[in-house]
């Protein structure tokens, strides 16, 4: 498939590097030599256009969508996840998410891990009151080195967060549906293991990440959080469907966890009533860990690759 021209409609209310602005546009053409970029600001006009439109970048597509889109040939969106594609790939029609996001994830949980490890909380509640803590802060101290990290979804993502991991000196394990072979940085302590023996490692985790896509619903039950032990952390940049939030809650108030960083939740936005925003020892991100000014350059620049490589092609009819 040849892409001459790619329909763009990319808005969002409310995060400002979420918006396809003038100079992607440049960006995306200058990448893509011939290509013409056509910008749509609501939907009205991009449901006007889509009818002649052979590909479109979006954050959303409806499946009685496609009823009018009869020369689509591509969707592609910078999203991960599929929650907001309702399109699956078929005959005729490629479906591409984006795959940049790993670095940018990593790069949250890392300093999630860091805050709770150096007791920056604490710090900083001392710092307030003016006090010379040494002594509780000193008490509170943990380090990365040598902590055996569990990430739970071993695929681009997961492993982006453990290959920047490592220079920690962190031993890893990485959970996946079909294991593969370990990657160059793995040391002779890390592993990867199959989703049916992923219990066996709980505890001996001192730090639990998910990284789990939404079609994975409840997997983490209240024996999961039992097992682990009460000095680990959980973190959660996958979807919030992971586990239940009332059993991560009361895993927390229990103390059965020690701490917990979560950027996806069952319900977004967080109902202002979740026992969550109370509990202690929660770092809450409001679904943003790969946010960055350069988000949408990063897609571009991924998506131009894809392009000019011929990965929509009449061979490829699949998605990522």
């Amino acid at each position: 498939m040849s892409i001459k021209t790619i329909l763009v409609y990319l808005t969002h209310p409310h995060v400002e590097a979420w918006n396809f602005r003038p100079e992607h546009k440049v960006m995306l053409e200058s990448r893509v030599p011939g290509l013409k970029v056509e910008v749509c600001l609501n939907s009205k006009d991009f449901k006007d256009r889509l009818p002649q439109s052979e590909a479109v970048i979006v954050w959303f597509f409806k499946e009685q969508w496609l009823e009018s889109a009869t020369r689509l040939k591509l969707i592609a969106t910078p999203a991960a996840g599929k929650d907001w594609i309702e399109v699956e790939a078929r005959e005729g029609l490629q479906v591409s998410f984006g795959g940049f996001h790993g670095s940018l994830i990593a790069e949250s949980v890392v300093g999630a891990m860091i805050y709770f490890l150096k007791a920056f909380p604490l710090s900083m509640s001392m710092q307030k009151q003016k006090k010379w803590a040494r002594v509780k802060i000193s008490e509170k101290l943990q380090s990365l080195y040598k902590s055996r990290v569990t990430i739970l979804g071993f695929g681009k993502i997961g492993n982006a967060i453990a290959e920047r991991l490592k220079p920690f000196g962190c031993i890893l394990t990485g959970i996946k549906k079909n294991p593969t072979s370990a990657p160059a940085y793995f040391s002779g302590s890390d592993r990867i293991l199959a989703t049916e023996n992923w219990q066996t490692i709980f505890a001996e985790t001192d730090h639990l990440i998910c990284v789990l896509p939404g079609e994975v619903s409840g997997v983490l039950k209240p024996e999961h959080f039992k097992a682990l032990p009460k000095s680990c952390y959980f973190y959660n940049v996958g979807r919030g469907n992971a586990c239940q939030e009332n059993d991560l809650v009361e895993a927390l108030q229990a103390r059965e966890i020690a701490g917990a960083y979560l950027d996806v939740f069952e319900e977004e936005p967080l109902q202002e009533s979740s026992q969550l925003w109370e509990t202690e020892n929660v770092l809450i991100q409001p679904h943003l860990s790969a946010v960055t000014p350069q988000y949408l350059e990063h897609f571009v620049e991924e998506l131009a690759e894809k392009i000019n490589a011929g990965d929509f092609g009449p061979q490829n009819t699949s998605d990522e």
